[in-house]
Parts: C-alpha cells; structure tokens; sequence
C-alpha cells in the first residue's frame, strides 16, 4: 500500500469547532421548523451531517440543544441591532433588517414563548434590561419621549418592527401586491420608521433648550 492510499484510509482529524458549528447551524432550523417538541435529534445529525453521538457530547441533550442555538440567536441579534444612545428609529430600522434576514430567529423566540411560557434565559434578560436603561438615559436627557415607561415604549417598538413580517396571511392579502416584494418591504419598513420617529419623539416642553426658554 503506498503512502497515499494509507493516507486516504486513514481517519481524519475532526475539527470540533466545525462540526458544533455544524450541529448548531442544523439545529437553529429543525427547532425553528419544529419547535422543541417536535425537533428530533436524527434529523438534526442528518442535517449537520454529523454522528448524532457528537450533539451529546458537545451539547449534552436537547434542551441544552435549544438554550445553546436560542443563545447564538440572540448574541447575532444584539451584535447587528445595537441601541445606541436611545436612538429607536435607528434600532428599529436595524431590528426588521434583520428579522428579514433571519427569520429563523423569530420563529424561535415564538416556539420559546408557545412551548416554555415564562422562561427567560439570562442573556435575554440582560439584553433587555441594557436597552430600557438607554431608553431612560435618554429620556433622562429629553431625547426620547418620556411620557411613555421606558420599557413599554421599548415592548411598542419591538412590536413594530415584526408588524409586517407576522402579520395574518389576509391583512397581506389587503394589499393585492405581493407581501413580500421589494417595494411593499420597502413601503412598510418606512411607515414603520415613521410610526417609531413618532411614538419615541420627545414632546416639545421635554427639550432642555425648551426649559429654559
């Protein structure tokens, strides 16, 4: 046998990293098809093209499963959709791109609250609880309105931003077009931004400049 043929006989040297990157990749859409309950771990496996042996030992069962693909899901979310400095026009703007990009990742946050009604991961906690306090901090400053809770015009924001992409089949039929082209996307994402300019507006006596006046 020459050096090549036993070359070619002989195992390669698995690469972790790929391969859990592989089974969480497949798993992100067999729960986002499925849900917890439905998703089976063969599918999975066959998906990622991985022994099935290896999503236990890399993630334990499939539980941990789900907590792992929702924690990347939500670590992408918070990377691409940065609050910053109160500005919710520009989140939510940032907020549909994505969710239209990534529909997986609201299919799962729908399964998280259908089939686990109450629980909340602590990343998602602490995702939260950063951008209400860049809310009151602008508010503090008379950027954003502040007649509104914090964490209520923030829950109204976040609700905008999906509107469309969640909305029942028939309210899409309204439109005659389809809901999904480029141009009724594009009607709504700008009717989103003003509905948002709107609600987060500072009133006019909220304005330091105005105080002092």
């Amino acid at each position: 046998m020459d050096t090549n043929e036993a070359a070619s006989r002989s195992p390669r040297p698995r690469n972790s990293a790929a391969t859990k990157e592989l089974l969480l990749t497949a798993a992100t859409a067999e729960f986002a098809e499925f849900g917890l309950a439905g998703a089976r771990i063969d599918r999975i496996a066959e998906r990622a093209g991985a022994n099935k042996r290896l999503l236990y030992v890399y993630f334990g069962d499939k539980d941990q499963l789900f907590e792992a693909a929702l924690h990347q899901q939500i670590g992408k979310l918070a990377q691409e959709t940065p609050l910053v400095d109160g500005d919710l026009v520009a989140y939510a703007a940032a907020r549909f791109d994505f969710m239209l990009a990534h529909p997986e990742t609201a299919r799962l946050a729908a399964w998280l609250r259908f089939e686990r009604h109450g629980h909340s991961t602590q990343t998602e906690i602490d995702s939260y609880r950063s951008k209400v306090d860049a809310i009151v901090a602008a508010q503090r400053e008379g950027r954003v309105n502040d007649s509104i809770p914090a964490v209520d015009l923030f829950a109204m924001v976040l609700r905008l931003t999906e509107s469309w992409l969640d909305a029942p089949p028939a309210l899409a039929a309204v439109t005659g077009t389809d809901p999904r082209s480029a141009h009724r996307l594009a009607e709504h994402r700008a009717a989103l931004l003003e509905a948002t300019r709107r609600i987060t507006a500072p009133r006019t006596g909220d304005r330091p400049d105005d105080a002092d006046a």
